[in-house]
């Protein structure tokens, strides 16, 4: 037997155990699985029984004295799947309940925890009450991926908290459809969702070989392609993301699409993940040109940072030349200076006084606010590019919740135009016009700066001259050019885009990631409730439908605790962090609050109390390799992820920012800015994997209160 015929294939659990070993056998791993790839029934190799074991096909081989490696051992082929490695007795015992099979409808190959199944059902059928999936078929539930065996426990389930409690231990394509038909989806809908799990051939459930290239066998085993490969997946961090790729957001990755495609998802469900992995699969199977270049844009210039360094651990040297990661502001300013642009891009520093100096020329009749003006001017001014009076007189106003006929436009129409006079009077523009020369610049010069794709990260908050940019950028008959991905949930910059008018149709290549795979569900729904009562876009002009939103893991309820002062506050953060840093020195904890001069406060009082942090900077990337707590505004942990978040001063004078939006009398104007602020907390809160600890001072913010009175 040589080594091209032998296929071996790492477990995600495998990989969740190898990080869990003592580092003196994490060491013994890498030359363990090159010998065994080599030649895996050789005499080193002792395969034993697992006497008990409910699926026979598993054995034990020795990785040491005290540890033991537990392999799927099919009888046709030269395929092995290593599932687990632990101690002897723990191996063991882990390996008595489980079963590794084919799927008879989907063909892929399937881990099920038999011992949790059988708990359930006992626990739940003697459940009088309507059971959740009464309604549909076995057939159907097998073609949507629950495996046969545990059928009779799924029939007899009865609410969504009984199936959570099979969430581990059951494959992710099956527990997905699950969560969707209990959200009230149709089979047919979740077969949209999803991905049409039914299958015109025949599966053969012995043939391990073919079973490992579906989706769903590709999001729990890796297969390990040679030595080098090996020690490169051993040896860098063991982030799951990095190898494993879920069922549908594989099929998203590595489909072939006929025009732009819109990803939606809240927050952990996978998005960026999706939109690094994306840059990367194009850049292998587009990019065939030696000049040929995918672009990978977001909003912010951090976050294009962090999205950098982590596309680094899943590209080659050679896919990371192909790839731009850049924010689009960013890209705009360095296109306009390699044209000689001959004005300066200003984000508020100067053009502050020339806006204030416009405001004197506002018409005292109308007697309108000076956040009217502002908001008018980038709403509509400057979201439609409108350069003239006779086009901001025939523009839609739709949306604004001040009414203006032809004669109060043409009057405050002077604010904007005496504002444009003096940028061009000191050679300044605003980072909206910038976008917008850089978009007439490339359509002159058309494919002289075209990409063969671009994909969007955090498309929620890109204006619409940013996506007509964007539509510039790419020839749209070109295949695989758009890949847009955003949550409206997380909206913190802008007021809503609509792609159809940006010449982007998504004409129903529209997708939801809907199962969230960060927080656990008690954070996912106390975050969720933040945004309650508000309608969350879909950047097309529509409301997204939030039906079937989940988390799959358990933890606890988010902790709000309000004290009296500010020394008061910081106690019982210190008190806490020294609570939990004792109990696990390797977790991630970040402080996060809604100013910089909240940052400097918090940092300087815990760092007095002996508390080591570092301050996550708004231009750089998240250094893993320095030691301390996290400390970063809300804005900044956008994008970042953390085991514990602290959200301090959560408090009602700074939760929400009393902005001049919102104190409006423009009733839109003020809703959208409260959305924002509640949007930015739902984004600071979504950054924990476990525990949130929610503190501030004073008066609670009234976000956090209806949450706790209700």
């Amino acid at each position: 037997m040589t080594e091209l015929h032998i296929k071996v294939a790492m477990s995600e659990l495998f990989t969740l155990a190898i990080t869990r070993l003592p580092k003196s056998q994490q060491e013994k791993i890498h030359p363990f699985l090159v010998e065994f790839r080599r030649n895996p029934t050789g005499p080193g190799f002792n395969y034993e029984k697992i006497r008990g074991a409910k699926d026979k096909k598993l054995r034990s081989i020795r990785l040491d004295q005290a540890y033991r490696v537990i392999v799927a051992r099919p009888e046709k082929g030269n395929v092995y799947l290593m599932l687990w490695v632990d101690k002897h007795d723990d191996a063991y015992a882990w390996a008595q309940n489980r079963v590794c099979d084919i799927h008879p409808e989907t063909g892929a190959i399937q881990v099920i925890d038999t011992e949790v199944i059988s708990k359930v059902k006992e626990e739940v059928e003697q459940n009088v009450e309507t059971k959740l999936f009464s309604e549909i078929r076995d057939r159907e539930l097998a073609s949507l991926g629950v495996p046969e065996g545990i059928l009779p426990t799924v029939r007899e389930l009865t609410s969504e908290d009984e199936l959570d409690a099979i969430a581990k231990s059951v494959p992710i394509e099956a527990h997905n459809a699950l969560v969707l038909l209990a959200a009230g989806y149709t089979v047919e809908e979740v077969y949209r969702e999803l991905g049409d799990s039914t299958k015109t051939k025949v599966i053969d459930i012995n043939d391990f070989d073919t079973a490992l290239e579906t989706n769903e066998s590709r999001s729990r085993f890796y297969v390990v392609g040679d030595d080098a490969e090996l020690a490169e997946i051993l040896n860098a961090p063991l982030e799951k993301w990095r190898v494993f790729l879920h069922p549908t957001q594989r099929r998203l990755v590595e489909s072939s699409w006929d025009g732009p495609v819109r990803v939606l998802g809240g927050a952990g469900t996978g998005k960026t993940v999706v939109a690094m992995h994306r840059a990367k699969w194009l850049a292998k199977t587009v990019c065939s040109k030696p000049n040929d270049k995918i672009l990978l844009t977001t909003f912010t210039r951090n976050l294009s940072e962090d999205i950098r360094e982590n596309l680094k651990k899943i590209c080659t040297e050679k896919e990371m030349e192909r790839i731009d990661v850049i924010n689009l502001d960013q890209w705009a300013i360095d296109y306009l200076r390699k044209h000689s642009y001959n004005f300066h891009i200003d984000y508020g520093n100067h053009t502050r006084k020339l806006w204030n100096k416009a405001l004197d020329d506002a018409p005292k009749d109308l007697n309108m606010e000076e956040g009217f003006y502002r908001e008018e001017w980038e709403r509509i001014i400057q979201s439609r590019g409108i350069r003239s009076l006779e086009e901001y007189i025939k523009v839609s106003r739709v949306g604004r919740g001040t009414r203006l006929d032809r004669k109060q436009r043409a009057q405050v129409w002077r604010v904007f135009e005496r504002y444009r006079e003096l940028l061009d009077e000191h050679a300044l523009k605003e980072p909206e016009d910038a976008i917008r020369d850089a978009r007439m610049m490339v359509e002159e010069e058309g494919d002289a700066v075209a990409y063969k794709s671009i994909v969007v990260d955090e498309a929620q908050d890109m204006g619409e001259e940013a996506f007509c940019l964007i539509r510039a950028l790419v020839p749209s008959e070109q295949k695989n050019d758009l890949f847009i991905v955003g949550d409206g949930h997380q909206r913190i910059y802008r007021h809503p885009s609509v792609l159809s008018r940006c010449g982007i149709d998504i004409n129903n290549r529209s997708h939801v990631l809907r199962i969230n795979y960060r927080t656990t569900e008690q954070i996912r729904k106390w975050a969720t409730s933040l945004l309650e009562g508000c309608e969350v876009d879909d950047m097309d002009g529509d409301v997204e439908n939030p039906q079937g939103y989940r988390s799959l893991l358990q933890g606890i309820t988010p902790s709000v605790v309000c004290l009296r002062n500010f020394e008061e506050e910081v106690d019982v953060i210190f008190s806490y962090l020294n609570k939990y840093m004792d109990k696990d020195e390797q977790c991630s904890v970040c402080i996060a609050v809604r100013t910089n001069w909240m940052v400097e406060d918090y940092r300087n009082a815990l760092k007095q109390k002996g508390i080591k942090l570092y301050k996550v900077r708004r231009d750089q990337a998240d250094d893993l390799s320095k030691s301390g707590i996290r400390i970063a505004t809300m804005h900044r942990v956008k994008g970042l992820e953390y085991d514990i978040m602290i959200i301090a001063g959560a408090d009602n004078a700074t939760l929400p920012m009393p902005t001049p939006a919102l104190k409006s009398k423009d009733p839109v104007v003020c809703r959208d800015a409260e959305f924002n602020e509640r949007a930015l907390f739902y984004v600071a809160v979504t950054r924990a994997k476990k525990e949130v600890l929610v503190t501030c001072y004073g008066i609670i913010s009234k976000f956090v209160n209806n949450i706790v009175a209700a």
